[in-house]
């Protein structure tokens, strides 16, 4: 005998939320219609008007038009039995139970009726009372199956497992050995720890088709879930003697022999797995991925990373995902050559993946190439017009370039796309307030940096870039100080930073201050080799009258390659030159 078994209504069962209450037709108030013929003819308006309404899917109409017809005719239990099932569908649980009560309750001999008030109670999550009514039906209606299957997925649901497990075996007796009974009854058995019989049913099942595979992984999978390594083993072994490349089965004892620690055999049932050109790549994928998070712990997983992504190359060859995995791979460790020679090996196969143009431009942008990432940002613009990452890659590379008028059209054809994440959201603004300063259109450039700001509030290098470029120009220098200090509370160890706020300070004819606040970064040996900052502490040397040490430390900056206009005169005439 063959079964086909279907919970019956059970589509949507945990729909949740609320409907807005039943609405009522409009009607001229104080005027009663009392003739029968009258009041039947216009609820069967009624009536067919909400089935139409139900049929072009207009739900909440349709609620409408039963509820005016109940107004009318108060004992037609269809109308409560489809006013139950649109609750659901509208999902408003309470509402649907309601009607479903009253439908079953003026018709008890409808089993519809009867089947929707089971899905009322389930998707009330009243699962006992779900199982009730099945228990009922299955009394009226004997020889209907599915009524006493639904009977123990409902006791299953409501935590009754041994219960469910009876009502199964009392239609295992009726239907005889069936995969959705066996899948059912195992569950209930392993929630109940019996490990054994769950085990015993799935050998039903291998008795009756022993040449169906998933049936054998199944119950590795029961005795690996219960720590049964043996006879988990046993059974991959098992598989292997029916289908010997069974990547399944290879990966299960690779995973043993690692915990094992026999990393020859884990190696060996890897390698066979990975070789297999029919074991998907998208599994191999997934298997291997991992790795990446693994290697930010460990360096030596690296290796082994590698040595699995060169397996997949190999079984897949015209495979872009193969390529694809070993470039972030490469990417994560910082092998930057790597990583571009095998994105673009990905790319050259499948060019329509833009996370992996994504990738490459990033690449490039590490690299600090900014000649190359513009020619491909170029590309990836033509090719992805919508994508927000092209545009601020292009802008980062015109940036690089010096061209300016460029990057700040790139970087606002990204604000207008502006799908991007927050966090890019802000390094865009960021880069703009750059870009606009380079070009002297300081409102803009300041009005970038607020927004950035206002994204992402603690961010030290818009913080500290802001706050030099008010200084340079002596604006807001109260501002500019409160933001380089919060730079420097997030980053205290930044030379860079301190080197601001002394500018700042030395804005502000704070020269003593400023004093210590550079003395701090000229600890840092890239301060004492940074021409600007040596620059600097000549400029507040000689407003502190040290004139003889300040010329040193100006022609220092000068023999460093600072280029900054008046600093030659400042050598030569022995003065300060703002």
């Amino acid at each position: 005998m063959r079964i086909y078994f279907t919970v019956i209504g059970l589509a949507g069962i945990f729909l949740m939320g609320a409907c807005s209450g039943i609405k009522h037709s409009t009607t001229q108030r104080g005027y009663v219609i009392k003739d029968p013929a009258v009041l039947e003819q216009r609820a069967d308006s009624l009536f067919f008007a909400a089935q139409r309404s139900k049929m072009l899917g207009d739900y909440r109409t349709a609620i409408t038009q039963y509820s005016d017809y109940l107004r009318l005719n108060k004992n037609n239990a269809t109308v409560y039995y489809e006013l139950a099932r649109l609750f659901m569908e509208v999902r408003n649980p309470a509402y649907a139970l309601s009607f479903a009560r009253r439908a079953a309750t003026l018709d008890k001999s409808n089993h519809w009726f009867q089947i929707t008030l089971a899905d009322a109670f389930a998707v009330n999550e009243q699962f006992d009372s779900a199982a009730l009514v099945f228990d009922k039906l299955t009394i009226q209606y004997p020889d209907n199956e599915d009524y006493l299957y639904n009977k123990g997925v409902f006791l299953s649901k409501a935590d009754k497992p041994a219960a469910a497990l009876a009502v199964f075996n009392q239609l295992e007796k009726k239907t005889g050995v069936v995969e959705e009974l066996i899948y059912q009854k195992q569950k209930l058995l392993l929630k109940m720890s019996m490990v054994d019989e769950a085990a015993a049913e799935i050998q039903k099942l291998i008795d009756l088709n022993p040449q169906e595979i998933r049936y054998y992984y199944l119950l590795a999978e029961v005795y690996d879930a219960n720590d049964r390594i043996s006879q988990a083993s046993d059974i991959y072994h098992t598989i292997l003697s029916k289908d010997p490349d069974n990547a399944r089965a290879l990966i299960g004892l690779a995973g043993y022999a690692r915990k094992n620690k026999d990393m020859a055999g884990y190696w060996a049932y890897l390698t066979r797995a990975f070789a297999n050109p029919g074991y998907n790549i998208d599994e191999k994928v997934a298997y291997v991925y991992p790795y990446l998070q693994m290697m930010q712990l460990d360096s030596s997983k690296l290796e082994e990373g590698l040595q699995l992504t060169s397996l997949i190359v190999k079984a897949h060859p015209q495979d872009a995902k193969a390529y694809a995995l070993r470039g972030d791979m490469y990417s994560q460790a910082d092998m930057l050559d790597s990583a571009q020679d095998n994105y673009s090996k990905a790319l050259s196969l499948d060019s329509t993946r833009f996370s992996v143009w994504y990738q490459l431009m990033w690449i490039y942008s590490r690299k600090e190439d900014p000649n190359a990432l513009l020619v491909l940002s170029n590309s990836v613009t033509e090719k992805f017009p919508k994508e927000f990452m092209g545009y601020y890659f292009k802008g980062l590379a015109g940036f690089l370039l010096q061209q300016y008028p460029a990057a700040i059209n790139a970087l606002n054809k990204a604000l207008e796309i502006g799908n991007g994440e927050k966090k890019f959201m802000a390094d865009v603004q960021s880069l703009l307030g750059d870009a606009y300063h380079a070009t002297g259109q300081h409102l803009q450039s300041d009005s970038s940096y607020e927004r950035a700001l206002l994204l992402r509030p603690k961010d030290a290098v818009v913080l500290n870039n802001y706050s030099y470029y008010l200084s340079l120009r002596g604006e807001h220098l109260d501002r500019a100080a409160e933001m380089s200090k919060r730079s420097l509370e997030l980053e205290p160890e930044s030379p860079t930073y301190m080197d601001t706020y002394a500018w700042i300070l030395f804005r502000q004819d704070k020269f003593q201050e400023a004093k210590q606040w550079i003395e701090k970064a000229m600890q840092y040996p890239e301060a004492q080799q940074n021409p600007n900052v040596l620059e600097h502490y000549g400029d507040i040397l000689f407003n502190l009258k040290e004139v003889t040490k300040a010329v040193q430390y100006w022609q220092m900056a000068k023999d460093k390659g600072a280029t900054s206009v008046g600093l030659v005169r400042k050598i030569a005439e022995k003065r300060y030159i703002q």
